[in-house]
């Protein structure tokens, strides 16, 4: 007897097969909604920051595909349609939150998204796949957008009757360049006997000129490029499958090479090892226990979270390799192995706890940065995927792999939520008022719009405060960060420009 395998494998992205290409349905409607999404993706993100424009994409790019893919599509996809709500709530806070961290972060899982969305489309479910398979799929729909464009417009392409219209054409093109340098002749004559029409001339060459710019090449390479990325993602959802592909079954169970013995041996001497760690970590925490000398806290924390953080996911790791590949005769070896890795779990959430404390020695001592709360949120999202490790141990190991995904993006959502750079200012600015060591600089240089409430609300209760004039410099920072134009608009940035005082940049900027 084995125990189903939780789909850990690594991720293999094949070439389409030339037959694998998509005959679309409304091909000529698909390749102008594609052309049309390329030219809006240039207008919407002509500038260096994000903000309003990644939303209205997203919403666009959602509506061409329930648009194209009919009442029919709609009906393939709604077993997957909860894709939608993470996908519009992470492009959403590209509009809503300044940090660049969290922006990328926000950008990225919008990006993983699309992808797993685009991919099931058609067919399949997301709780199917195993934990390698959504590297794969991600992978192999981000190489279909890559493949299917020019495949898909050369197909389009051969159905259209060129043969008998090009003999027609090619006297056309002969008399073009003959006539070429005759024009530029007379037209320069002209343009030397006539003052107005050499300036009407002059302002068509520079029309030109202009259309056939650097940059205008560059807008068009742009929108050109995002059109065929949109075909690509487009064709790939709406195509029809020929062959089962991933998420269309569930992921079967792996042949074990390992014996009984063998891994229990193992796992067994991991879990005497973290036991005996276990104890001195709770001896430490009741007082049973001291610090060496010449070791502070700050020190003991620093030196030893990291590690703990690391021993904690190798550990998750290692428990998800035994299983997969751990050959497992009868109820009785199978009631025992997961007993066995249940304990080690159960040991590693408390040495993760033990991590939690020593990062909130650090923080008691330093404050908060943002790897500090980007850590902390991680933690807490690690905790999380170790519990439901253990339930996925006894009831349906298969569905470990969906857990852990939804896991990582109520981590990132916790994150949006708690606003980091809101949270940092809002702990400093309290540090600083009660006499505690804090980093100005780091406050004024590093921190985001999503912290100016927290800075105007300071400023309001303390306008003379020994900080006042860092916080004056922040928001003389936030001002010259602005970016124009109805694309680039942002709540967080407006935010912060309606609570900027008059007087923040009258002084001297801070460092100079």
């Amino acid at each position: 007897m084995s125990i189903p395998a939780t789909g850990l494998s690594l991720p293999v992205v094949s070439p389409p097969s030339p037959e694998a290409v998509p005959r679309l349905r409304r091909p000529r409607a698909t390749l102008l909604a594609a052309l049309g999404l390329g030219v809006c993706a240039e207008v919407l993100f002509d500038g260096p920051a994000l903000g309003l424009s990644f939303p209205l994409f997203a919403l666009l790019l959602l509506g061409t595909l329930l648009v194209l893919g009919g009442r029919e599509g709609w009906q393939r996809a709604r077993p997957n349609a909860w894709l939608l709500v993470p996908w519009l709530f992470f492009s959403g806070m590209v509009f809503v939150r300044a940090s660049p961290l969290l922006t990328a972060l926000n950008v990225l899982a919008s990006g993983l998204l699309l992808l797993l969305l685009v991919h099931f489309w058609a067919a399949g479910r997301v709780e199917r796949l195993g934990l390698g398979d959504y590297a794969s799929t991600v992978l192999g729909g981000a190489w279909q957008a890559l493949f299917l464009p020019p495949a898909v417009v050369r197909a389009e392409v051969e159905r259209i009757p060129l043969r008998g219209q090009l003999p027609k054409l090619l006297p056309v093109a002969r008399g073009a360049l003959l006539s070429l340098p005759i024009l530029i002749l007379f037209t320069a004559l002209l343009s030397s006997a006539d003052e107005v029409f050499s300036v009407a001339v002059g302002r068509g060459f520079s029309l030109v000129w202009n259309i056939f710019s650097v940059d205008t090449l560059a807008r068009g390479v742009f929108a050109v490029g995002s059109a065929f990325g949109v075909l690509g993602l487009l064709a790939h959802a709406l195509r029809r499958r020929r062959e089962r592909e991933a998420g269309e079954r569930e992921v079967a169970p792996a042949v074990g090479r390992l014996g009984f013995i063998e891994s229990l041996t193992l796992v067994g001497a991991v879990d005497v090892l973290f036991l005996a760690f276990v104890s001195l970590q709770l001896a430490f925490m009741w007082g049973g226990a001291r610090l060496p000398s010449g070791l502070t806290y700050s020190e003991y924390a620093r030196r030893g979270f990291f590690e703990l953080l690391v021993v904690s996911v190798m550990t998750l790791g290692l428990s998800l390799v035994l299983e997969r590949w751990t050959r497992l005769n009868g109820a009785g070896q199978v009631t025992a192995f997961r007993a066995a890795c249940s304990v080690m779990v159960g040991l590693v959430l408390v040495l993760l706890t033990s991590a939690v404390q020593r990062m909130a020695l650090y923080e008691s001592a330093y404050g908060y940065t943002h790897l500090r709360v980007y850590t902390h949120v991680f933690m807490l999202a690690l905790a999380g995927v170790l519990v439901w490790r253990v339930a996925t141990l006894w009831w349906r190991p298969e569905r470990f792999a969906m857990g852990a995904f939804v896991g990582a993006l109520v981590g990132l959502a916790a994150l949006n939520v708690l606003n980091p750079d809101a949270f940092i200012a809002r702990d400093t600015l309290t540090r600083s008022t009660e006499g505690v060591s804090w980093d100005a600089s780091y406050l004024v240089r590093s921190l985001s719009e999503d912290a100016a409430p927290e800075l105007a609300a300071y400023l309001e209760v303390a306008p003379q405060g020994p900080f006042s004039w860092e916080i004056r410099q922040a928001f003389c920072r936030y001002s010259a960060d602005m970016r124009g134009g109805w694309a680039a608009f942002h709540l967080a940035r407006l935010h912060a420009s309606l609570l900027t005082p008059p007087e923040a940049c009258a002084e001297q900027v801070f460092g100079e």
